[in-house]
């Protein structure tokens, strides 16, 4: 598993790849697992379906490292449309984005900018922002950013990276913030003297965290989100948290278009807030290697999903 996932975390890197893999048929057809269409009116009538069932959204538009000023205002100004296309189909859906789509690798004050007027719209239609968390050499830029935002926007949202040694200390320093927070495993290729190698101590590393959101939700210290698809590990902070008295409005459940679609439903059924993250955009090969090594036998899953 950690070679395969080391094999498709270079893939992930390689502009060729890239190249190739934007002008293939084939394997955009292999994205349909993971994501509706390239355009924001695949993801909108996908998620109307979702909401149907019971769930809410998370919507994004995929891509990153935004290269020009120019760029990154079409960027945001996207995402204001979308806030309103959300709210005018009364859709129960949230955005998130990543730093660098708004020119966070050409400006810290510009790219708030873009963050605040998102946040502020956000509020304006009823919805709310979350920030996604990238590699580990943007970690200080993006959570200077969101500890900027949650002043005036307390409902904005920040992913925190359970495989990151440094994770434990970023949580213990928002908390006073009353966070929002939604905890991932993690996706991006990083050296040992940064993240953990081995699945095993990932999955240790993110109950530790979970339970200390737990903790928070408790005593209305934090709002938790867990983010991941690994049933067994939900299975025991849903235990932890009946156990500390914490009810279930009090955290939620995401997942991706896709995966566990009937765990999802389940969840639903079960009482449990579970929201889905819809992806979309033509910039989605990276984004689709990082899902395919996160759990490598899920390149077992797309090989059916196209064969039958």
């Amino acid at each position: 598993m950690a070679f395969g996932r080391t094999i498709l975390l270079a893939a992930a890197r390689s502009r060729r790849l890239n190249d190739f893999a934007l002008r293939s048929a084939f394997v955009k057809r292999a994205t349909r697992t993971f994501m509706p269409g390239e355009h924001v009116g695949d993801a909108l009538e996908a998620g109307a379906r979702i909401a149907a069932s019971g769930r809410g959204l998370i919507l994004t538009q995929l891509g990153e490292a935004i290269t020009s000023a120019e760029a990154a205002v079409l960027v945001g100004d996207h995402y204001l449309v979308l806030f309103d296309q959300v709210h005018a189909m009364g859709l129960p859906a949230q955005v998130s984005v990543k730093p660098t789509q708004l020119g966070l690798d050409l400006s810290l004050e510009e790219c708030e900018r873009h963050l605040l007027a998102l946040a502020a719209k956000a509020e304006q239609t009823g919805s709310a922002l979350w920030l996604d968390m990238e590699d580990s050499s943007y970690v200080d830029r993006t959570l200077e950013l969101y500890i900027a935002l949650k002043k005036n926007h307390p409902s904005t949202g920040v992913a925190l990276q359970a495989y990151l040694h440094r994770t434990p200390a970023d949580l213990a320093r928002l908390m006073p913030l009353k966070p929002v927070i939604r905890l991932v495993k993690g996706a991006y290729d990083e050296p040992k003297q940064v993240a953990f190698e081995k699945k095993s101590d990932t999955d240790r590393a993110y109950f530790d965290l979970a339970s200390q959101l737990v903790d928070g939700a408790h005593t209305g210290a934090c709002s938790p989100v867990f983010g991941t698809h690994d049933l067994p590990l939900i299975a025991r902070i849903v235990e932890r948290a009946q156990s500390s008295g914490v009810g279930k409005d009090k955290y939620q459940i995401h997942m991706l278009y896709g995966i566990r679609d009937a765990a999802q439903r389940r969840l639903v059924g079960e009482g449990h807030i579970v929201k889905t993250l819809v992806s979309y955009g033509a910039a989605w090969y990276r984004w689709y290697m990082r899902r395919l090594a996160e759990r490598p036998a899920n390149v077992l899953f797309v090989v059916k999903s196209l064969f039958g």
